[in-house]
């Protein structure tokens, strides 16, 4: 009983389970303002533009209503409404990706001076100049 704390201690200490708590928990976050930005912000305008047609009432009615049976209809506004909300989310967090790739990007590269390179790209970089370095004289004595 003993080695099974342990080792449930060890997984919750090592990093992961943290990371992905976090991870989901800002997952959370994002998704209540990325909807919030889908309904008041994007989805007016285009319900103004689109003459004030509410998507969620839209459907193929395959049967009507009558006396003890239920209508029977195929409801695609909502598909629309869920497909504008992922392409907005899948669109936005493009976006944010592509943004801290750049940051990333700028913060690996050894020649930019404005962003401070993290310790362990610029002693990659100092290598990968020694090996290009030994290399050409390498090719030099061959030759």
């Amino acid at each position: 009983m003993r080695g099974f704390f342990t080792e449930f201690k060890n997984f919750a200490i090592k990093g992961n389970m943290v990371d992905m708590a976090i991870g989901i928990i800002i997952g959370a976050s994002f998704n209540a303002v990325v909807n919030t930005l889908v309904k008041k912000i994007i989805m007016p305008p285009l319900s103004l533009l689109s003459g004030g047609i509410n998507l969620d009432n839209h459907k193929y009615v395959l049967r009507e209503a009558a006396e003890g049976m239920e209508e029977v209809a195929i409801g695609y506004g909502d598909l629309l409404n869920v497909l504008i909300d992922f392409l907005i989310v899948a669109l936005t967090i493009f976006m944010v990706v592509k943004g801290m790739n750049r940051f990333r990007n700028q913060a690996e590269d050894v020649t930019n001076k404005k962003v401070e390179t993290p310790k362990n790209i610029e002693l990659l970089s100092k290598i990968e100049k020694l090996l290009e370095e030994q290399n050409l004289l390498l090719r030099k004595q061959k030759d």
